[in-house]
């Protein structure tokens, strides 16, 4: 008989993928995640790229939405620079996401023709024609 455990994925860490993280803000625009590429041993990895990306909350009317975007950069100097665009672009994908998720959820609504009766009176649902029945 196997376990609850047995039959969970793979979550061992993989140890030529392992990155120091350091968090900057300027405490008024989001964060930069500077992510810097270590051995397993915890020293620098020097034949790996260091890694910037972002984050940022757009304001909804259910509340914070949080976005985290990659910032293409080679230095920390770069990624500050390109951060605004890096934002920018990832915020237009992101309202972009959510005005087709609207979109499918607006059109996957079934709206019944005016004077039909879902689920009442003889026959179910109300038909189309010209006879009505109280």
């Amino acid at each position: 008989m196997s376990t609850l455990t047995d039959r969970l994925p793979d979550i061992s860490m993989d140890a030529n993928a392992l990155y120091r993280e350091e968090m900057i803000t300027d405490r008024r625009m989001g964060v930069l995640r500077v992510l810097h590429p270590i051995k397993a041993d915890g020293s620098p990895d020097a034949a790996r790229a260091t890694v910037f990306s972002g984050e940022a909350q757009l304001a909804t009317s259910i509340g914070a939405l949080p976005i985290s975007f990659d910032i293409p950069a080679t230095t920390f100097e770069e990624a500050i620079a390109a951060y605004s665009a890096a934002s920018k672009a990832a915020l237009e994908r992101t309202m972009q996401e959510l005005q087709e998720l609207r979109r499918q959820a607006a059109s996957s609504l079934v709206i019944p023709p005016s004077g039909s009766h879902l689920g009442g009176g003889m026959g179910g649902l109300g038909g189309g024609g010209k006879i009505q029945m109280p």
